[in-house]
This record gives structure tokens, C-alpha cells and sequence, in this order.
């Protein structure tokens, strides 16, 4: 079986017309099928399927996009302005998720360049998480006390519009790497097993799965080799953007390292898909746990009913909600922005409303580290704690009863 798609190769043909109100749709099988007025390759399903294909014939270039979206001129403009500022690719699949029709797309947002990007905005930094500040060798930043991040790639199957490394892993001459990235990881090990107190390390770049199975095992095999990493956590944005990568030869070497954790990053309702349910459950039935860290992006998820919905979706695909990050003042990425405020509406929708762990936490990541930025549901008084709970009702529990401070000698 193959693609529904015209025959044309990887070369545009013909010039689309597009019905206003035109969406996606999909065979029966799951494929998705060419949307009226866009011409796109034949693709046979084994090929569709395979996540080094999806890869290779990843969307870099305006005529590779235009088989799959009508491109408008601000996105057109923005292409050409990234380029050889900021890298841009997107995999077949997660472009067949997007709207052809309505730059507005979720998920459009999200992988295609737009304008903002290139704006100047007021303290956006390259480096505002403090990678580089708190970095320890080629790969190593060491901010936590007893957990290390590794920077182990720039490579990424989508390159993010929003991603808070837009420097160093999409600038063109940009990077984290003091080495080449190709440089073994001998002085990253090294410093891992000097340091025992470090029991928890992840993975992340870029994104770890863009490497196949064998170098990836590599580089876990040799974190579990030490005696003090207790856990390893892979940070990957591949069950969302190709979820074709998650497959049981991969699950299967992963969980022969155990205690193995992944995260990944679900943004909107829309990118919850078969397949990625399917990539989700892979992973669970591997005994690996998922947990997901949503950021809030203006014009994409930033209202109450998105949201819950993804929360939602969330906890059916048995993803458990980790965190919501407030979107970094990053350099090419604050008109993602939305204010405190916005977040704090939303959390308030959240709390009390959807299943308790479902609620994510709201942090701001600074140089201090994730800094918890909800609004409190309680408060302090001579009397004792005031509560409030998701409705806005108040109760004084009494100083007597339950203590707020603790006194010599206890109770």
C-alpha cells in the first residue's frame, strides 16, 4: 500500500487552489491523504513507516513545503531571513498534521519559520536556562546537586520554532559543542564517575534518538557502567514529531538499561495522534514511564480549553504531565511569549478542575534553576493558614490545630 499522493518525486508540481475551509484527512489505514489543491509524492506505507526515511527526506526548502502547505508570504519571507541564521527542517509526518490552508495551524506554528523569529525583543538572551554557565565538559552542565544534563547532539527531526537552544542547536554557526560532536564521550564519562553524587542523568541536545540504536546503547550502556547513576532520562520530542522512531528494537535496548525514564513534549491536542499513542504505548509496555513538558506558547495553547484538553488527552494516553514551562525570553523565540499572568489564569482552570495529576507545574526556567511560579492556595495570618480552593472559597484553619510554625520541644 502507498500514500494517496500524485507520483511527482520530491519536485512541486502545478499550482495549487485552495478551498478555504479545506482540512487533513486520512485512509482508513491511517494514512493521510493529499488535501485538495497540493500535489505531494507517492509514498509507499514500508517507507511511511520507516523512521530513517522520514528522516532523509526531511522538509528543509520552500518547494519541498509547498507539497505540503500553502505557504504564505510572511512564511516565505521568514524562510529566506532564517537562512543562514537559523536552521529549519520538518519530517513528512509531522507536516501532514499541519492545517495546508491556515498559517495559524498549531502545528504549522510551531515548525514553520515566521517573522517574529527575527525580531529584536527586549532581554532575550541566547543562553537564558544557564547551559553554558553551569557547563562542566564537552557535554556535562552540572546545575542540580545530584543530576547532570548531557548535551549529546544538535540534530533534531523538526528543528522547534520555540526551542529554548535555538542558538546552539539551530543557528548555522552556532553551537554548545567546545568540541565536534563527534568527539567521544570519554572526559563527559569521566567527570560523571569523579562526581558521586550524581545518581540521575539526561540526555538531551538536540534530540538522542536522532541517533540509531547502536551509538545510542552506546552511550547508555557506558552511563550505567557507573555505579552512582541510578536513573537515565532521555529528553525526546520524537513521539510527537515522528513517532515512527519508537520502535520495539528500540524500546527493547532501552530496557535492558533500567531504571530508564523518558520526557517528551506535547504542546497541543492536535499532535496527539494514532501513532503516537501507539509510540506511547510502546514505550510503557517496555516499563518505560512517560512524562510530558508542555510549554505555553502564545497562539497555540495559550487558552483554558486547549489546555485541558492536552492535559487531558494526556493522562488517556497514559503520558503523565510534568511540567509547564513558561516560555524562555530566548533569543528567535519571545513572540512566543505570553505574561505570568496568562499562566497563572490557565493553572487556575487546571487546579480542581481535571485530575490532580494532571495538573502540571508551572515553573520559570532561570539561571537559579525551575523556579515553581503558581499562585499559592493558601496564606499566612496570625490567626493561622487562610485556604482556598479551586472554586475561590476560603477557610481559616486555626493556628492551635494545625501549627504553622514549630514550637520547642514539638507538639
Amino acid at each position: 500500500m502507498s500514500h494517496t499522493f500524485a507520483a511527482n518525486g520530491d519536485t512541486p508540481s502545478g499550482t495549487p487552489t485552495d478551498p478555504p475551509s479545506a482540512t487533513l484527512s486520512s485512509t482508513p489505514t491511517g494514512t493521510p491523504a493529499a488535501p485538495p489543491g497540493l500535489v505531494r509524492p507517492e509514498i509507499p506505507e514500508e517507507q511511511w513507516n520507516d523512521w530513517r526515511w522520514h528522516m532523509r527526506k526531511r522538509i528543509t526548502d520552500v518547494a519541498k513545503a509547498r507539497q505540503w502547505i500553502r505557504l504564505t508570504s510572511d512564511e516565505e519571507k521568514a524562510i529566506a531571513g532564517s537562512a543562514g541564521k537559523y536552521r529549519w527542517s520538518v519530517t513528512p509526518y509531522y507536516a501532514s498534521l499541519m492545517d495546508p490552508y491556515d498559517p495559524d495551524c498549531p502545528v504549522r506554528q510551531q515548525a514553520v519559520p515566521a517573522l517574529g523569529e527575527l525580531l529584536e525583543h527586549t532581554g532575550a538572551e541566547v543562553d537564558p536556562v544557564g547551559d553554558m554557565f553551569y557547563r562542566k565538559t564537552n557535554r556535562v552542565v552540572h546545575k542540580y546537586p545530584d543530576r547532570v544534563i548531557m548535551l549529546i547532539t544538535e540534530a533534531c527531526p523538526v528543528y522547534c520554532r520555540h526551542c529554548t537552544r535555538k542558538f546552539h542547536t539551530t543557528a548555522v554557526d552556532g553551537t554548545y559543542f567546545e568540541k565536534n560532536e563527534g568527539e567521544d564521550f570519554t572526559e563527559d564519562l569521566r567527570y560523571i564517575a569523579e562526581h558521586p553524587e550524581i545518581r540521575d542523568v539526561l540526555l538531551t541536545g538536540g534530540d538522542p534518538l536522532s541517533y540509531r540504536d547502536g551509538k545510542l546503547e552506546e552511550i547508555v550502556s557506558s552511563l550505567r557502567a557507573i555505579p552512582s547513576v541510578e536513573i537515565i532520562r532521555i529528553g525526546s520530542r520524537f513521539p510527537v514529531l515522528l513517532p515512527q522512531r519508537i520502535t520495539d528494537e528500540l524500546c527493547a535496548m532501552l530496557a535492558r538499561h533500567h531504571p530508564v525514564w523518558l520526557n517528551t513534549h506535547f504542546n497541543h491536542p492536535k499532535e496527539i495522534t494514532p501513532e503516537s499513542e501507539r509510540a506511547v504505548d510502546r514505550l510503557l509496555r517496555h516499563g518505560i514511564p512517560v512524562g510530558n513538558q508542555t510549554v505555553l506558547l502564545r497562539g497555540i495553547n495559550d487558552d483554558l480549553e486547549t489546555m485541558r484538553t492536552l492535559m487531558t488527552e494526556l493522562l488517556r494516553i497514559r503520558v503523565r504531565p510534568y511540567y509547564l514551562y513558561h516560555c524562555d525570553n530566548v533569543t528567535g523565540v519571545s513572540h512566543f511569549m505570553t505574561s505570568v499572568e496568562k499562566g497563572w489564569e490557565i493553572m487556575e482552570g487546571l487546579q480542581g478542575h481535571i485530575t490532580g495529576f494532571g495538573v502540571p507545574q508551572y515553573v520559570l526556567t532561570t539561571r537559579l534553576g525551575k523556579i515553581p511560579i503558581s499562585q499559592p492556595y493558601h496564606r499566612r495570618t496570625p490567626e493561622g493558614l487562610v485556604l482556598r480552593n479551586y472554586k475561590g472559597e476560603e477557610m481559616l484553619v486555626d493556628d492551635a490545630a494545625y501549627p504553622v510554625a514549630e514550637t520547642e520541644g514539638g507538639r
